[in-house]
């Protein structure tokens, strides 16, 4: 894994286990409620409540750090390590906005979520998919474990699904609407000037490795020219 990945898995497991013996004090505190945070000023719970995860349901964060190390690790690779932590708080903060806005809305569907707890890395790993989706496009992911579809189809069908359930439920401990959040926070992130700058830093990282092979003549692609070594 590479270092944020590490650091974003670790630190969820941490706080997985210690909501395991205090699941009321870590939820209350750290989930994401949108009437404390504009009542009560509870800021930190838009970065906060990534970190947490129901602790009645294992596979709550066994898929969501399953998700963040899969897609993770490609794009940190690619950014950088501060790059990548940026675009993933940005899409989390951003999911986390998201279920704010539509907890204000004035229908009685929505007014549910203004005291539902939002929990859960899910807002910040649809970021990733989109992230994903956009650089990798004609990668294949298997969906539901079985059926291999590229990226962008397979980002298509999870936003529709994120889009189906959210028209159908008003919250939960994972909010579909925060799923739509995550999207539309990296698509609109990555189309922007942000993404001029993260694509000039990948293509400087590739041309100094590539100045970097030259000068120690690695040769690509398992070629080697016996000539050209010296004994």
């Amino acid at each position: 894994m590479t270092p944020a990945v590490r650091g974003i898995v670790y630190s969820n497991i941490a706080v997985f286990v210690v909501t395991l013996f205090a699941p009321d004090l870590i939820v209350n505190t750290f989930g994401l409620q949108p009437a404390l945070v504009l009542e009560r000023a509870h800021i930190w719970q838009l970065a906060t409540y990534l970190f947490v995860h129901s602790p009645t349901h294992l596979s709550h964060i066994l898929f969501n750090m399953l998700a963040v190390w899969m897609f993770g690790v490609d794009l940190e690779r690619r950014w950088g390590t501060r790059a990548f932590l940026k675009y993933y708080f940005i899409t989390g903060v951003g999911a986390g906005l998201s279920m704010l806005l539509v907890s204000l809305l004035p229908f009685d569907a929505t007014r549910p979520t203004y005291y539902a707890f939002t929990i859960g890395a899910s807002g910040a790993v649809y970021g990733l998919l989109m992230a994903w989706a956009l650089l990798f496009p004609h990668r294949q992911i298997l969906f539901m474990l079985i059926f291999p579809l590229s990226a962008r189809v397979f980002v298509l069908i999870m936003g529709a699904i994120a889009f189906v359930s959210a028209v159908g439920t008003s919250g939960g401990p994972v909010a579909n609407v925060a799923h739509l959040g995550g999207l539309a926070v990296g698509y609109f992130y990555l189309k922007g000037p942000k993404n001029l700058q993260l694509e000039w830093r990948y293509r400087l990282t590739r041309w100094r490795m590539e100045r970097m092979r030259r000068r120690f003549n690695v040769h690509k692609g398992g070629r080697d020219n016996w000539g050209d070594r010296i004994h």
